[in-house]
């Protein structure tokens, strides 16, 4: 199982997990995290999101056209392991939120 803390405004917020590779995400935001949600569709009132899909607010932060396709090669990711993805721009995204791998 991949792990990933999510920071928002360089605090971390919560916990991604990929459960099950293509088929099973979830997001849980850390219990002493108090400020404000990371997406609109996942408020911080609820502290724990599954998704049967890779988590559409964290796919729309990955890239896209060319730069997905150097990313691919230069990192040799396959183009269906969007985890993978998220972990190898994580820290250089747009907006507040950035993404750090937990190694197991």
């Amino acid at each position: 199982m991949r792990k990933a803390r999510i920071n928002m405004h360089a605090i971390p917020a919560g916990i991604l997990e990929e459960q099950e590779p293509g088929k099973l995400y979830r997001f849980t935001y850390l219990q002493d995290y108090v400020g404000p949600a990371v997406s609109l569709t996942m408020p911080s009132g609820t502290r724990e999101y599954s998704f049967a899909i890779f988590p559409p607010f964290f796919d729309g932060l990955l890239p896209e056209g060319q730069q997905l396709e150097g990313l691919l090669r230069y990192r040799k990711i396959d183009r269906s392991d969007l985890f993978a993805q998220l972990m190898a721009v994580g820290n250089d995204l747009v907006g507040a939120v950035t993404v750090e791998e937990i190694e197991p």
